[in-house]
Order: C-alpha cells, then sequence, then structure tokens
C-alpha cells in the first residue's frame, strides 16, 4: 500500500451507527482507497461482500454486537480477507469475540484519517502472514497424515509377511 505500490485493495465500509459515515469515507478516501458507499446494516454487509467481493472489509462501530461478528465469521469462512474494526469498546472479550470473528486489526477509538493508511497496511500484512501460516499448517497436517498411513503399512508388511523394516519400506516403494 506503498505510494508506489500498483495494488489499491477493494473497500468495502460498514458503520453501524452512520454517524461517523462521513469521516469514515474522507479517512479512507484520505488512504488513496476509494469507497463506493458506506452500509449500516448487518444484511447488506453481508450481500455487499458476497457481491462486490472486496479485497478489505472496514467496519467501523461503538460495540460489535452479535449480529455483526456472526455475519463477519460467515463472510471469512468461504472467503477469508483482512478485517479491520475501529470501535469504542475496549472490553478484552469483545476483542476476543472480534478476533475469532476473523477481525484482523480491532483498533479502539483510532478513526484518526492520519493512521488509516498504515493500520490497513499492517492489518494486510497480517492477514497475509496468517494466511501463510494456516496454508503451511495444512501442508504438515497432510505430511503427518501420510507419514501415519505409511507407518501403519509398513507395520502390517512387517506383521502379515515377516519383513524388517527396510524390507518393509522398499516393499512400499515398489508398489
Amino acid at each position: 500500500m506503498s505510494a508506489a505500490s500498483p495494488f489499491a485493495p477493494s473497500v468495502l465500509v460498514y458503520d453501524d451507527t452512520g454517524e461517523h459515515a462521513d469521516a469514515l469515507r474522507e479517512a479512507i478516501e484520505g488512504a488513496g482507497l476509494s469507497v463506493p458507499e458506506v452500509i449500516s446494516s448487518p444484511i447488506a454487509l453481508i450481500d455487499q461482500a458476497a457481491g462486490n467481493c472486496p479485497d478489505v472489509i472496514i467496519v467501523h462501530t461503538d460495540s460489535p454486537g452479535r449480529d455483526v461478528l456472526e455475519h463477519l465469521c460467515v463472510m471469512t469462512r468461504d472467503r477469508p480477507r483482512p478485517i479491520v474494526m475501529f470501535s469504542g469498546d475496549d472490553d478484552v472479550g469483545t476483542i476476543r469475540d472480534a478476533t475469532r470473528a476473523g477481525v484482523t486489526a480491532y483498533v479502539v477509538d483510532g478513526l484518526d484519517p492520519g493512521r488509516v493508511r498504515p493500520i490497513l497496511a499492517a492489518a494486510i500484512a497480517q492477514f497475509d502472514e496468517m494466511q501463510r501460516l494456516r496454508a503451511e499448517l495444512a501442508d504438515v497436517h497432510l505430511k503427518l497424515a501420510e507419514r501415519k498411513v505409511v507407518e501403519k503399512s509398513k507395520g502390517l508388511l512387517m506383521q502379515h509377511h515377516g519383513l524388517n523394516e527396510q524390507q518393509a519400506y522398499a516393499s512400499l516403494r515398489a508398489m
């Protein structure tokens, strides 16, 4: 998201109060991103995310309600993406719930136009790193599962055919 970067993520903005819509739009546009509209309905949030496939979702709320968190969870289940939440609620439980719902960056009382760009950049970088780690973890799980199958197969060959470990492994490789 640097000035030299050709990547300009598409953004979906949700403000449940509507009171800060203009300031939010101004801050985000000041960060060099376009905001097609600021929505205020949780149902519209799901519809817009499905229809527009934004790269980043920005949520502004006094306190994230259960409906909003559930909708964010549903939206990120099939198509994960960075979510930045600006909120006035600094409750640790609320922050934990938001993170579990897929929020990448939870910023308390931080809707300062000068901070929006670096917050978005940090959220995107954090999201990308988490996706890399998830992919790496999935790969490790797959390799571990494959290894378990090989070990079990080796054991069966050793038990039923009286082979030693090297012979069983060689037999598996030949198959």
